[in-house]
Parts: structure tokens; C-alpha cells; sequence
């Protein structure tokens, strides 16, 4: 079996776990499916290239998000917002400084992940 990823949060993602108290159980049984599935999110796009966002709804509460970084060398989710979907995406936007080198860590993985492999050089047939 492989080893269940660790899920973190930044200290504002903590702020926002406390501010959400009403659902605050429903919240983090969410975020624990990060340790299993953790690319279960979708790939946020431009200026938030690299960084994934769960959605989960709450019932009664509608949906939510949580934006998080996937560091699949350290096995590590690093979540760095959680909140309603409602300007969720302008949240995070304030949130990429404290994230900068991390974040940059993540691309550059991406980056080296989908890179082409190189072929060996052919060998030769021996015919001419």
C-alpha cells in the first residue's frame, strides 16, 4: 500500500478553518481525502499555475474550496485557502507570496515531469 500523503496548513489556512467552526468536521473529513487521493483537486490556470483546488460541498452550507500544493517529493499537501466559492480564487491570489518558494518548487517538478524523454540512439543494423 502506498504511504498516505501529509496534509498541512499554512497559518492562514488555519484562520480559515477556525472562521468556518459551524462546519469545521465536515471541512477537514474533506481535506483528509488529500492523504489518499492527493491530486483529487483540479489545476487552477495563469497566475495560479501549479496550485490545485478540491471542491466539496457542505450541505446546507453549499460549495466550497480549498486551494493546495501537491509536493510529491515530500508527499506533503500544503493547503493555503479553504472558504466558500465566492471569490475563493481572489483569496488565494492574496495568499501567493507566502507560498512563493514552494510554489515554485511544484513547477519546476511539473516542468521536469513533462519534459519528452530522450531515445537512445539507435543501433545499428549492421546492413548498408
Amino acid at each position: 500500500m502506498k504511504t498516505p500523503f501529509r496534509v498541512e496548513l499554512l497559518g492562514a489556512a488555519q484562520k480559515d478553518l477556525k472562521r468556518l467552526w459551524k462546519i469545521r468536521e465536515e471541512v477537514v473529513a474533506a481535506l483528509l481525502n488529500l492523504e489518499k487521493t492527493p491530486d483529487k483537486g483540479h489545476d487552477l490556470a495563469q497566475d495560479l499555475q501549479g496550485i490545485l483546488a478540491l471542491e466539496f460541498p457542505i450541505k446546507g452550507s453549499g460549495q466550497f474550496r480549498a486551494a493546495y500544493l501537491m509536493v510529491e517529493e515530500d508527499e506533503t499537501c500544503t493547503v493555503i485557502a479553504i472558504g466558500p466559492h465566492e471569490n475563493f480564487y481572489d483569496l488565494v491570489r492574496t495568499r501567493l507570496k507566502l507560498v512563493k518558494s514552494l510554489l515554485e518548487k511544484v513547477r519546476a517538478a511539473r516542468q521536469k515531469k513533462s519534459e519528452p524523454k530522450k531515445k537512445a540512439p539507435a543501433k545499428p543494423t549492421g546492413k548498408a
